[in-house]
């Protein structure tokens, strides 16, 4: 349902653009004396919008070529429907169209096809101009606006889709480090409360053959001593489940310690200072040991030959711990942490309602945790660190940023290039076909041609005074040349010489500065 929606006002759309670019013409057209121009327009329009959406190069190339139109009006006057239809549709092909290089193309094709008009009498090099100037800012601007909101909103769908995608990845990461975390912690769980469990049917055990109690107290004995068994076996079968993905690695009552003589022997510089933790709750003190341990192993891993830093200050109330480690003396190796780790230690303190903070700090790295003694979990809170995610669209949006300064730059660097190069083949054009006043005054007429060749400069003069130029005599041959008139005076002026039978019938000068 809603995708014919959308077809109904597409083809709604493409009709009343149609109806629009139409009425521009039925407006325009009728000015020219020349019929030909309505049909034209006319025709022109219809077939570009009709192929405007199932072949964009098509349409392109059709409204492009009516920047001739501009440029060699057919009656005399400056069209200006041709520049409507030009901007819609090159937009509209910049849209849909994959690449541009169908718009540069159709821009390089039309510009060389209007070389040779360019010699017509009524047009010359300024006609070439105007359409140069219109195809580049009529039809390669627009065609590159629409390719950079076509690439804007492809970018923006994309990056947002790829931020979504690597958001979702790192929820499951720090999902799957918690899970391995709260696996430890709950495998912790086990050998501790495993081993009390032990502890009391071993206890029951002895009052069950206590000769000293009474016949009930030693059933009642028993009776504590299979439910402790029967406890200690059900614990061990859950908790071998979570063993199964993350067993633990070191013991329940693991001695900082120790840990830290371990990682020095490895080769780890380390000072230390490390409190008692006589007043911390069993859960603080393995808190305190795996943060000790996380950190100490990224310095390994990330911050080879680096000095660590340990300090673990234990109050009645609270325990902070603070590891340091120095910046690495030959840098850091290369690689990027996937920070499960970290992820797994925030959710351990959490859980002992404590915060933890990790980061660069004085060109090295540091892991703080603050641990209360008497505190309720924190809530957990849904971690929005996305910062790869982030990247990745800050670099799509300075693709599309690039993309619109090619649409501004790409136009105006085109247009200055080849009227650059037409205005150099125009001087030149100017320059060598200038014929010197006392050379126009030593040719006489009935003069054979051979003896007025030397006096001759080696181009003829394309651009004519659009007035006053009468044609060209029967059966005559005639020559045009500059009259040495400055190319910035817009009044042009030119020589004549008619040979008939390679002799000199007429010499005549023609100017557009009287009527």
């Amino acid at each position: 349902m809603k995708e014919a929606t959308r077809v109904r006002w597409r083809v709604t759309f493409d009709v009343l653009l149609w109806a629009a670019l139409c009425g521009f013409v039925m407006l325009d057209g009728p000015l020219d004396p020349n019929v030909w121009e309505l049909v034209y327009g006319l025709v022109s329009v219809t077939l570009a919008m009709a192929t405007a959406r199932v072949y964009p190069a098509f349409a392109l190339a059709v409204a492009m070529s009516t920047a001739l139109v501009i440029a060699f009006g057919w009656g005399g006057r400056v069209a200006v429907w041709e520049f409507f239809l030009i901007v819609v549709i090159s937009y509209l092909a910049g849209l849909r169209l994959a690449r541009a290089r169908v718009a540069m193309i159709c821009f390089f094709a039309i510009a060389v096809a209007g070389i040779p008009l360019a010699f017509l009498p009524k047009a010359g090099f300024d006609a070439w101009g105007a359409v140069l100037g219109t195809l580049a800012f009529a039809g390669v601007a627009p065609c590159l606006l629409g390719r950079h909101v076509r690439l804007r909103r492809e970018l923006a769908q994309d990056g947002w889709r790829r931020a979504e995608e690597m958001e979702s990845r790192h929820r499951l990461v720090a999902q799957e480090a918690r899970l391995r975390e709260r696996a430890r912690i709950a495998s912790d769980m086990h050998d501790s409360l495993g081993h009390e469990l032990s502890l009391i049917a071993v206890r029951a055990a002895a009052l069950e053959v206590d000769s000293e109690l009474g016949e009930e107290q030693r059933e009642a004995a028993g009776q504590l001593r299979a439910g402790a068994a029967t406890a200690t076996e059900r614990l061990r079968e859950i908790i071998g489940v979570l063993r199964e993905d993350a067993a633990p690695i070191e013991p329940v009552q693991g001695d900082l310690g120790e840990l830290i003589d371990r990682a020095r022997a490895s080769g780890i510089e380390i000072g230390a200072r490390i409190d008692k933790l006589d007043g911390a709750p069993p859960m603080v003190a393995r808190a305190v040991y795996r943060v000790v341990q996380e950190a100490l192993t990224n310095a390994a891993k990330y911050a080879p030959g680096a000095a660590v830093t340990v300090v673990v200050t234990s109050t009645d109330e609270s325990t902070d711990v603070r590891v340091r480690n120095a910046p690495p003396p030959a840098g850091p190796l290369p690689g990027r942490s996937g920070q499960r780790g970290l992820i797994g230690l925030h959710e351990r303190v959490r859980l002992v309602g404590g915060s933890l903070t990790a980061g660069p700090a004085d060109g090295g790295f540091e892991v703080a945790a603050s641990l209360p003694h008497d505190s309720a979990p924190v809530p957990e809170q849904d971690d929005d660190g996305i910062g790869q995610a982030a990247r990745e669209l800050e670099r799509a949006r300075r693709a599309v940023r690039s993309s619109l300064v090619q649409a501004i730059v790409v136009p105006l660097a085109l247009f200055g290039v080849v009227v650059g190069g037409a205005g150099v083949t125009f001087l030149v054009q100017w320059s060598s076909s200038e014929l010197p006043p006392d050379s126009y005054a030593r040719i006489q007429l009935g003069m054979p041609r051979s003896a007025v060749e030397p006096m001759l400069p080696g181009r003829q003069r394309t651009t004519l005074p659009s007035i006053n130029v009468p044609p060209q005599p029967y059966r005559s041959i005639c020559e045009y040349y500059g009259a040495g008139r400055s190319w910035l005076n817009f009044n042009y002026a030119v020589y004549r010489l008619c040979f008939v039978d390679d002799r000199v019938a007429s010499k005549d000068l023609y100017s557009e500065d009287e009527p």
